[in-house]
């Protein structure tokens, strides 16, 4: 005896597939990584040297390492970032955006992905230093 499904089921099976496939297509790609606070000076930066006009008013802005400088293509970039996790539960909720403004220029290689200045590491993070795992995408 050979199974054939109903056309009803095939249908449900066929919506049910399309949903999913859907959802993959729009599903929204972060990277992982990890984020440290860097302070003042923060001039000169690789990307616009002493000029005051490169930071946000609300001074939500980053360095990144090697790999997301990308030979200075990333200056202006934006990325949506929240944290993950740290030693002692660092992460406050939500998210925030900030803008590249240099390269990480701490040390040979960058001990993060990302540098945030001390106001975007404060939105997101409860304590003033240390390394924290982020999620982060460019937007």
């Amino acid at each position: 005896m050979v199974f054939l499904p109903s056309p009803m089921r095939l249908a449900v099976i066929a919506t049910l597939l399309g949903l999913q496939l859907f959802y993959q297509a729009f599903q929204v790609r972060c990277d992982v990584g990890t984020a440290m606070s860097y302070g003042p000076p923060y001039t000169p930066t690789k990307c616009d040297g002493y000029s005051q006009g490169q930071f946000p008013p609300s001074n939500m802005f980053a360095a990144v390492s090697g790999g997301l400088w990308d030979n200075g293509a990333a200056c202006g970039r934006t990325y949506r970032l929240r944290c993950l996790s740290g030693i002692n539960r660092p992460c406050k909720n939500g998210n925030i955006v900030v803008v590249v403004v240099d390269e990480c220029q701490m040390s040979n290689p960058c001990p993060a992905n990302l540098l945030l200045s001390r106001e975007a590491f404060g939105a997101v993070s409860r304590y003033s230093d240390g390394k924290i795992n982020v999620e982060y995408t460019q937007i």
